[in-house]
């Protein structure tokens, strides 16, 4: 019997269950490389604000890098004419934008807060030998500059090595330059155009044995967490 991942999130007011995609779209996009006062000031911020550590993610301030950041509007409007040509016209316009950072990613999923989305990603920064690894469905895409993504958000992620096949925190080590920055965008899974891209089945799991009050992910109805360093599932006790 084939495994199956069903998410619960909240809709409104109440908890929602659908299916998980296992749909990952990407292109390569031509977009220009941030001015170097830019990237040094992303830097910076990385080493001496967020002193991320191997494998964290944490935002940047989007606001400011704006006014240093001529070609903003062009990154945004090479994502907006791809996703488009996905079928997903004005999905950009109406969802919520962050600006992030990472030294690698360890293996996660993201259902337990945002399962109501889907991400959008472009990333930033130049090619630094680094992967956005899917452990589950074995997608695996070389990170550079321009490299656009769409996934599930309860689909377990995380960014590698690309001589590796999981997460080894040796490889993220602070004199190591690793950090990739990136625009990611909250897509609503509900929206018919997204939902209808990845192939999401909603209201997958109508009755359950006990109530569900919070955003869950479920494999083959049982509660699971995702390995940080293997990306597999594993049963929560």
């Amino acid at each position: 019997m084939r495994d199956h991942l069903t998410s619960y999130f909240w809709s409104g007011d109440v908890i929602r269950s659908r299916s998980v995609s296992e749909i990952v779209l990407t292109d390569t996009l031509d977009v220009p490389m941030p001015p170097a006062r830019l990237l040094a000031d992303w830097e910076r911020e990385i080493s001496t604000r967020l002193l991320l550590e191997s494998g964290d993610i944490e935002t940047l301030p989007l606001a400011r890098a704006r006014v240093r950041w001529p070609d903003y509007s062009l990154c945004v409007k090479a994502m907006a004419d791809w996703t488009s040509a996905l079928g997903l016209p004005d999905v950009l316009a109406s969802s919520d934008i962050a600006l992030m950072a990472c030294r690698g990613a360890k293996y996660h999923h993201d259902g337990a807060q945002y399962g109501g989305a889907a991400f959008c990603n472009l990333f930033l920064s130049e090619d630094k030998g680094l992967d956005l690894h899917f452990a589950s469905t074995g997608h695996r895409i070389p990170l550079t500059r321009g490299t656009a993504v769409i996934f599930d958000t309860c689909q377990p992620h995380g960014v590698i090595q690309r001589r590796n096949s999981g997460f080894n925190v040796t490889d993220f080590t602070p004199e190591q330059d690793c950090s990739q920055v990136f625009l990611t965008w909250e897509l609503p899974i509900e929206d018919a155009h997204v939902g209808q891209a990845l192939g999401v089945a909603f209201d997958v799991a109508l009755a359950t044995a006990s109530p569900i009050d919070e955003e869950r992910v479920l494999l083959n109805d049982t509660r699971v967490e995702v390995c940080p360093d293997s990306g597999r599932w594993q049963r929560i006790d």
